[in-house]
């Protein structure tokens, strides 16, 4: 098999971890630890090279890949820490609304700043994703970033190449735009990247615990801290909004009974800075076992908030080059369904495994 050569918008610490992740294989640690499996379709993560970027950070705009993901304000963990340069200048993106007013307004590390450069057209991007022989562009866009993960959804599709949204801006899960993408004939997975062990994840996995147990699931919250510049971002709430559907859509989609709105609290609750990448999740739910007797769970999670998504993100995109592959159109149902939180067709994840499983063997 060729290479699959990525783009990617937002050099943040997602973005950092799949980087690092990405020399961490090559570097021939050949476990499997975070990847369904090593060799997917006949891609390994050696096989993935990042050929284009973008941020609007002047600390990473201009510098190569492989410097710009250990730039302020990343703070991920650094687990390899000698990445070999790319090759890939990061270029300046497009701002619309990727950026909250208040991200200005911290200390030198938390800050965002901003390069004082044109901005991009699509013109300008598709150029790039066509000139780079981009296979797959990923999306990692701050939360509720919705004019600019339009805008980069638009390349991909004038430009011919499959995309992954990372991010809970609703693009594969909308039937305007799963429609654009059949039409143009290209492949997109997402929405909302579901992380290897995090709180949606394992909140999802419990409540599909009860409803197969036949435990009555009353009411539940699950509460997220982190430090991270994803945090600080959804400090605004009104950039909050489609993170929260997603995150509580991906729980009552595999409860027995949907749960009424006010018994259901799922969502990013407080930025802590000194967390940095952390994130700690508290998870309660209450029910009832056989004869209505109470019961109740609490549960604790502390994570590396980026790395936790980063295996995840590399099974992603082997995915969409297999759909590509196959000149598959428009969305990638079992893709979706098991590596995010807010697909067009929503799976318990034992099922969305055994779905995507088979469309790998199907390659």
């Amino acid at each position: 098999m060729t290479s699959i050569r990525i783009a990617v918008v937002g050099i943040g610490n997602c973005a950092s971890s799949l980087v690092q992740g990405l020399e961490h294989y090559r570097e021939g640690a050949n476990d499997v630890v975070g990847l369904m499996h090593l060799d997917m379709g006949g891609y390994r993560p050696s096989d993935i090279k990042v050929v284009a970027a973008w941020d609007i950070d002047r600390r990473k705009v201009g510098k190569d890949v492989a410097e710009a993901i250990f730039a302020k304000p990343n703070c991920t963990a650094i687990f390899a820490a000698n990445v070999a340069a790319t090759g890939t200048v990061v270029k300046m993106g497009r701002t619309l609304d990727g950026v909250a007013e208040h991200m200005e307004a911290y200390n030198d590390d938390r800050t965002f700043l901003p390069a004082d450069l044109p901005e991009p057209t699509k013109e300008d991007v598709v150029r790039e994703l066509r000139e780079s022989g981009t296979d797959v562009l990923m999306n990692y866009l701050p939360v509720g970033s919705q004019e600019a993960t339009e805008f980069y959804a638009e390349c991909a599709i004038e430009a011919g190449v499959a995309f992954v949204n990372n991010i809970p801006v609703f693009i594969a899960s909308n039937p305007e735009w799963a429609a654009k993408f059949e039409a143009a004939g290209v492949p997109i997975i997402g929405d909302d990247i579901k992380a290897q062990l995090g709180a949606t994840i394992v909140h999802r996995v419990l409540t599909d615990l009860f409803a197969k147990r036949g435990v009555k699931l009353d009411r539940t919250y699950q509460l997220n801290t982190g430090g991270n510049t994803d945090f600080l971002n959804m400090s605004n709430r009104k950039r909050l909004a489609s993170k929260k559907v997603s995150k509580t859509e991906a729980v009552q989609s595999v409860a027995a009974e949907r749960l009424e709105d006010e018994n259901i609290h799922v969502g990013p609750s407080d930025y802590v800075a000194w967390q940095n990448d952390n994130k700690v999740c508290f998870l309660r739910m209450e029910g009832q076992l056989f004869g209505g007797v109470p019961m109740n769970l609490e549960l604790r999670l502390s994570v590396e908030d980026s790395p936790n998504s980063a295996g995840v993100a590399i099974d992603m995109i082997r995915c969409a080059k297999i759909a590509s592959d196959r000149g598959l159109r428009g969305v990638i149902d079992p893709a979706s369904a098991y590596f995010c939180k807010h697909p067009r067709t929503q799976m318990t994840d034992d099922l969305a495994q055994v779905a995507v499983e088979e469309f790998i063997k199907a390659a």
